[in-house]
Formats: structure tokens, sequence, C-alpha cells
């Protein structure tokens, strides 16, 4: 039983999973970071709210016992610029390098794979040589006569009187 854990966990493909996960999550640190003390106060700027996440529209004021009702848009913008943030750091860190050494390394090894030996003769090739043989052969059996009289080879029909 320990034998099958120890190989789930040493496999590679959880190893990298876990490097992944652990530098995903510092990465989203980085950005959370990011998002909240840059581009939250520059929106809250804008809107001029004091804070992005109390950002929003009042659709019902407060009344007696009755909360107000509120269409908070601050926190919702907050998130999509995270993830906005997080997408394009991915695509063009990771992704887009990736797909360039994929390409690379394709184009290597298409270069490096020897091209066929000959390429096969096409029909038209094939019966171009074969007409010239047999135009040869021809002209061989005849000798200098071009054009000798033709024989089929059948047996000579004896006319009927």
């Amino acid at each position: 039983m320990l034998k099958g854990f120890k190989d789930f966990v040493l496999r590679g493909n959880v190893i990298d999973l876990a490097v992944g996960v652990v530098i995903g999550s510092a990465f989203t640190a980085i950005v959370t970071a990011l998002v909240n003390g840059i581009f939250n106060p520059v929106i809250t700027l804008l809107f001029n709210a004091d804070d992005l996440n109390s950002a929003g529209i009042t659709l019902r004021e407060k009344a007696g016992d009755v909360p107000a009702v509120v269409l908070s848009w601050g926190s919702v913008l907050a998130a999509v610029i995270q993830f906005l943030l997080i997408a394009i750091v991915v695509y063009f860190a990771l992704i887009t390098p990736m797909n360039y050494l994929k390409k690379v390394s394709f184009t290597k090894k298409k270069e490096e794979e020897a091209p066929p030996a000959d390429e096969p003769p096409s029909e038209i090739d094939l019966l171009v040589q074969i007409r010239d043989l047999l135009s040869s052969q021809n002209s061989a059996q005849r000798g200098a006569d071009d054009h000798p009289p033709y024989d089929s080879g059948a047996p000579e029909a004896k006319p009927v009187s």
C-alpha cells in the first residue's frame, strides 16, 4: 500500500502539479496586491468612491429597519481586472513561449528527418518510359525500314475461290 502511494507521489506529473499550485498561489498574491494597490485606487478616484468595494448604485435607500439595496459593481470590477491580469500574464509568459518552443522543435525535427531517397515516378513518367522502351525495341527489330508490313502473328488466311 505504501509502495503504491510512493509511486504516485514521486511520479513526475504530481510534482509538476504541486510546483504549479505553489507558484500559482504566489502569483495570485502578487496580482491581488497589484489590483488592490494600484488599480483599485485609480478606479476609486474615477468614480469618486471611498473604496472600490463600496462603489455601486443605490437602488433603494435604507428605511428604518430595512437595509439599503446597493448594486455593488466595484468588487466585481476588481475581480474582473484581477482575472484579466492573470490571464494576460499566463498567456504572454507561459503559453506564447511554449508555442514558440514547440514550433522551433517541430521544424528542427522535420529538418533532421532524412528526405525520401527518390520519389517514386508518377504514372505518366512510367508510361513514357514504357513507350520509349517499346519504341526502341520495335526500331531494333525493324532494322532500317521505318514502316515494315504489319504482322499480327495470326496464320495467313487462304483465299476462298
